[in-house]
């Protein structure tokens, strides 16, 4: 069994729950141990977001998750204003800032700011490696996290709909960028703080989320129809 297979990520599963997900079931198509199966994906979502994954299954695939892990990523996210949380998602401890309100134009000339190319500095609780170790971990343990500042694209950047102290947006993204770090950047430049409350990924490239299955829905029976509508050929 070889290909790649899109996956729309339920909200409260981890990336590596899909994919472990998915192994069990090829490991049962295939009559093998789940631990003798190749299963990846080409991209982490954090557990609260929801949205496309690429995965990547069999040795011919997986060795190519680099090819996919660097393409351009369009989220829709909401924002919500006035407090920051320690995560920069509903999943942390979250303090109140400010009750500012932004008008709908300081929000307009905030998100001009961050359109093109921008240096950003990835969050602490994050999957990148610091000395080996992830900077989750560390952050988790209480130690000190720190990540030198990238550069990354924000290709588009647009306001869908504006409620206080809700900000809903889409955007488009090189790939590295972090929304959860975009958003708290966004209420820095308003001075009224704000965390990501909503995330959901609906592109990687052309691949769109309209095309991939539910992870529930994956079957011994679903499984391999869904992988052959998606294999690369080469």
């Amino acid at each position: 069994m070889q290909g790649i297979l899109l996956v729309d990520k339920p909200a409260g599963w981890t990336s590596f729950d899909v994919v472990n997900y998915v192994r069990r079931i090829v490991a049962t198509v295939e009559g093998k141990k789940p631990k003798n199966c190749k299963v990846g994906h080409s991209g982490t979502l954090d557990p609260f977001a929801t949205g496309l994954l690429i995965l990547l299954i069999g040795k011919e695939y997986t060795r190519r998750a680099s090819e996919f892990s660097k393409l351009d990523k369009t989220y829709e996210m909401t924002m919500r204003l006035g407090q920051t949380s320690t995560t920069g998602d509903p999943e942390g401890d979250i303090t109140d800032v400010s009750d500012r309100v932004p008008t709908r134009e300081e929000i307009a000339a905030a998100l001009e700011q961050f359109r093109g190319e921008i240096q950003q500095i990835p969050p602490a609780f994050s999957a990148i490696k610091i000395n080996g170790v992830r900077a989750y971990k560390l952050a988790r343990d209480g130690k000190e996290v720190i990540i030198e500042a990238r550069p990354v694209t924000i290709h588009r950047l647009e306001l869908v709909d504006y409620n206080y102290p809700e900000v809903k947006l889409v955007t488009d993204v090189s790939s590295g960028t972090y929304i959860r770090t975009l958003v708290e950047d966004l209420g820095a430049a308003l001075e009224t703080g704000a965390y990501t409350t909503q995330l959901r990924r609906t592109a990687i490239a052309s691949k769109l989320v309209e095309g991939a299955v539910t992870a529930t829905d994956l079957t011994d029976e679903t499984l391999d129809p869904a992988i052959d509508k998606y294999t690369i050929k080469d």
